[in-house]
Protein backbone atom coordinates (compact mmCIF):
# COMPACT_ATOMS: atom_id res chain seq x y z
CA UNK A 1 0.00 0.00 0.00
CA UNK A 2 1.25 3.47 -0.88
CA UNK A 3 0.37 5.20 2.39
CA UNK A 4 -0.23 3.67 5.81
CA UNK A 5 -2.11 6.62 7.34
CA UNK A 6 -5.83 6.27 6.76
CA UNK A 7 -8.23 9.19 6.46
CA UNK A 8 -11.98 8.85 6.89
CA UNK A 9 -13.96 10.44 4.07
CA UNK A 10 -17.60 10.42 3.17
CA UNK A 11 -18.12 10.34 -0.59
CA UNK A 12 -21.09 10.36 -2.94
CA UNK A 13 -20.72 7.98 -5.87
CA UNK A 14 -22.61 7.98 -9.13
CA UNK A 15 -23.98 4.64 -10.34
CA UNK A 16 -21.13 3.99 -12.77
CA UNK A 17 -18.44 4.63 -10.13
CA UNK A 18 -20.31 2.41 -7.71
CA UNK A 19 -20.37 -0.40 -10.29
CA UNK A 20 -16.66 0.01 -11.07
CA UNK A 21 -15.75 -0.15 -7.37
CA UNK A 22 -17.96 -3.22 -6.96
CA UNK A 23 -16.07 -4.92 -9.81
CA UNK A 24 -12.66 -3.96 -8.37
CA UNK A 25 -13.81 -5.24 -4.98
CA UNK A 26 -14.86 -8.58 -6.47
CA UNK A 27 -11.86 -8.92 -8.79
CA UNK A 28 -9.29 -8.47 -6.02
CA UNK A 29 -11.39 -10.16 -3.30
CA UNK A 30 -11.45 -7.06 -1.12
CA UNK A 31 -13.62 -6.68 1.97
CA UNK A 32 -15.24 -3.32 1.14
CA UNK A 33 -15.44 -0.48 -1.37
CA UNK A 34 -12.95 1.54 0.65
CA UNK A 35 -10.31 -1.09 -0.11
CA UNK A 36 -11.52 -1.17 -3.72
CA UNK A 37 -11.08 2.58 -4.05
CA UNK A 38 -7.59 2.39 -2.55
CA UNK A 39 -6.69 -0.45 -4.94
CA UNK A 40 -8.04 1.47 -7.94
CA UNK A 41 -5.97 4.52 -7.02
CA UNK A 42 -2.86 2.35 -6.53
CA UNK A 43 -3.36 0.98 -10.04
CA UNK A 44 -4.20 4.20 -11.87
CA UNK A 45 -3.14 7.11 -9.63
CA UNK A 46 0.28 7.35 -11.26
CA UNK A 47 -1.48 8.51 -14.43
CA UNK A 48 -2.49 11.66 -12.54
CA UNK A 49 0.44 12.38 -10.21
CA UNK A 50 4.05 11.31 -10.12
CA UNK A 51 5.29 9.20 -7.25
CA UNK A 52 7.93 10.72 -5.03
CA UNK A 53 11.54 9.92 -5.84
CA UNK A 54 13.75 8.66 -3.03
CA UNK A 55 16.58 11.08 -2.15
CA UNK A 56 19.13 8.25 -2.52
CA UNK A 57 18.10 7.77 -6.15
CA UNK A 58 18.46 11.50 -6.89
CA UNK A 59 21.95 11.47 -5.33
CA UNK A 60 22.92 8.45 -7.43
CA UNK A 61 21.72 10.10 -10.66
CA UNK A 62 23.56 13.33 -9.83
CA UNK A 63 26.75 11.37 -9.11
CA UNK A 64 26.43 9.51 -12.42
CA UNK A 65 25.89 12.81 -14.22
CA UNK A 66 28.92 14.39 -12.57
CA UNK A 67 31.13 11.38 -13.38
CA UNK A 68 29.86 11.39 -16.96
CA UNK A 69 30.73 15.08 -17.49
CA UNK A 70 34.18 14.58 -15.94
CA UNK A 71 34.84 11.65 -18.26
CA UNK A 72 33.16 12.83 -21.48
CA UNK A 73 32.51 16.56 -21.12
CA UNK A 74 29.62 17.56 -23.36
CA UNK A 75 30.34 14.96 -26.04
CA UNK A 76 27.48 12.81 -27.19
CA UNK A 77 27.43 9.23 -25.95
CA UNK A 78 25.30 6.26 -26.84
CA UNK A 79 22.39 4.95 -24.81
CA UNK A 80 24.42 1.76 -24.29
CA UNK A 81 27.27 3.76 -22.70
CA UNK A 82 24.88 5.68 -20.44
CA UNK A 83 23.06 2.51 -19.38
CA UNK A 84 26.40 0.89 -18.56
CA UNK A 85 27.40 3.87 -16.36
CA UNK A 86 24.07 4.01 -14.56
CA UNK A 87 23.90 0.26 -13.94
CA UNK A 88 27.55 0.22 -12.84
CA UNK A 89 28.70 -2.33 -15.44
Amino acid sequence: MWCVNMIDARVKLNQYTNRVLSMVKAKYDLKDKSEALNRFVELYGSNEIELEVKPEYVKKILAVEEAHFKKYGHRATTIKQLRSEIEGN
